[in-house]
């Protein structure tokens, strides 16, 4: 029975993107080929009365997902990462898309804490504050730890949020199935694995575990970096619905005007953010995918503190010597070194034009450079860049899509504390360094030691693993496979099966 009601939820997603006017707006942003407009209008128009309404004081995308509730407002967010997909202008609404929401009752939040940890919620905290945040997932409450006296933060699940959840997720399925038949030009996208992601990243956030390991891998891949700061979290107090970190006191770094009258160097923390930034990300290959300002403090110390560990990004280590490769040739205006970096990691296919391609790039990096300091922009520089591989045929890289996505939403942090900054001169160092470590002799002689290693440890194996191959390789070819039932037969029952679940759709 899923299908039907998978049916039914996806019409009343289009009726409430209908009734609020998101519909033309998002239909616009994706520029929907007719056969997708057409859908859309099927899925929303005639059923529109049974539409949610939203708050109208909202742009009518985010009124539609805000009213849809936690998934769609998860999703919108996910999106607002995917200029590729919803367009920039779109994508620029959604990152301000908040996913607060009322809170749930104390009463429930302490029956989520005594459930998940075994104990009643005096033995373990006390003074359990009202919740001081509430989003889509969770909600959280401060308090002091009995056992140590430390103060510290305490996460909790909404009740029933996974159910909830995992029931929009399979429409979202549907529905990236229905734009691959209707809209085939959609497929470079690949939308089933835009939401393989979406699930992924919702199922990881839904297991408070899953943070509280993220976390903990952050903050000890960070320990030695000076002036940077993760919270400890508090293991005997966390479980899958419930996460304890350390509370710690701080600025928010939208707080520009109390940031300035604390004294902070603004300049000098503009810098930070930026350097932390891609340090995470070229050196450990492990970042915070969501540092916008609501999830940075400073401390009373004058770290910078990150927050909320729900959404982490990774990259490989080959991906990352190709990400600083690209970055140093557009520092360096070699602009053919940095379309060999793309033909050598396959991003853009072999049959193109390395010259023209040279020559797009040099496009996107010379105006950007006849900029002042106030104007030069790393994160224009990363989208022109994913537009010119577009065009030439480059495949959608998850990764490097969230990379690009949390360079615009940092430097966006750092440019709101000092608006003059040069962003190719701040990160020139931490580029600069990575390459020196990473590339060159000493880095082949490092790598080509690891391989040895790797084989070494083969070794034994290989002589049967040779002799294994060449059995394959000498088999006879297997028969092939005889079909009970004609092509058009499948093909006729998968028509008939899906008449039959519109049909029942509209009657539900």
């Amino acid at each position: 029975m899923r299908g039907p009601h998978n049916l039914w939820r996806l019409i009343r997603t289009g009726a409430t993107f209908e009734r609020t006017g998101a519909m033309a707006q998002a239909l616009a942003a994706l520029d929907a080929p007719p056969a997708i407009r057409a859908v859309a209008r099927v899925l929303g128009w005639p059923f529109q009365w049974l539409g949610l309404r939203g708050d109208p004081s909202q742009p009518p995308v985010l009124r539609a997902l805000t009213a849809l509730g936690p998934a769609y407002i998860k999703f919108g967010q996910l999106l607002s990462t995917r200029p590729d997909i919803v367009g920039p202008e779109l994508a620029r609404e959604l990152t301000v898309l908040q996913d607060s929401l009322p809170p749930f009752p104390m009463a429930e939040a302490r029956a989520a804490i005594e459930r998940e940890l075994g104990q009643p919620v005096d033995a373990l905290f006390a003074e359990l504050s009202p919740p001081v945040a509430a989003a889509s997932l969770a909600q959280v409450h401060r308090a002091t730890l009995i056992a140590t006296g430390r103060p510290v933060a305490i996460k909790v699940l909404r009740p029933g949020i996974e159910r909830a959840f995992l029931r929009d997720v399979d429409a979202f399925w549907l529905a990236a199935r229905m734009v691959e038949v209707f809209a085939p030009f959609t497929r470079r996208l690949r939308p089933r694995a835009v939401i393989a992601h979406f699930e992924g990243v919702v199922q990881g956030e839904l297991d408070l575990r899953m943070e509280a390991a993220a976390a903990a891998e952050f903050a000890a891949g960070a320990a030695d970096d000076p002036g940077f700061r993760v919270p400890a979290v508090v293991w005997p107090a966390s479980g899958r619905r419930v996460l304890t970190l350390e509370w710690v006191d701080g600025i928010p770094l939208g707080d520009v005007p109390a940031l300035a009258a604390s004294g902070a160097d603004l300049v000098a923390l503009s810098e930070r953010i930026i350097q932390t930034f891609l340090t995470h990300a070229l050196r450990d290959g492990f970042f915070h995918a969501d540092m916008h300002q609501g999830n940075l403090k400073l401390g009373p110390d004058g770290a910078l503190v990150a927050l909320d560990f729900g959404i982490m990004g990774r990259i490989d280590p080959y991906t990352r010597r190709v990400y600083a490769e690209i970055l140093m040739g557009f520092l360096r205006r070699d602009y053919r070194r940095v379309a060999e970096v793309h033909f050598e990691a396959g991003y853009v296919p072999r049959d193109r034009d390395m010259a023209a391609f040279a020559q797009a790039l040099r496009s996107i990096g010379e105006p950007i450079f006849g900029q002042d300091a106030t104007q030069i922009s790393m994160a224009r520089l990363l989208a022109h860049l994913f537009e010119v591989t577009e065009r030439f045929g480059m495949e959608t890289r998850t990764e490097l899509i969230l990379l690009q996505r949390t360079m615009v939403v940092v430097e966006g942090v750092a440019r709101s504390l000092n608006p003059a900054m040069n962003m190719w001169e701040t990160a020139r160092p931490v580029v600069t360094d990575y390459i020196a470590a990473n590339l060159g002799p000493r880095a082949a002689a490092r790598d080509l030691a690891a391989t040895v290693r790797v084989l070494s440890r083969f070794g034994p194996q290989l002589p049967h693993m040779a002799e294994a191959a060449l059995v394959r390789l000498n088999a006879p070819p297997p028969p092939p496979e005889r079909r009970r039932f004609p092509g058009w037969a499948y093909a006729l029952a998968g028509a008939a099966v899906g008449a039959g679940l519109v049909a029942l759709g509209t009657l539900l």
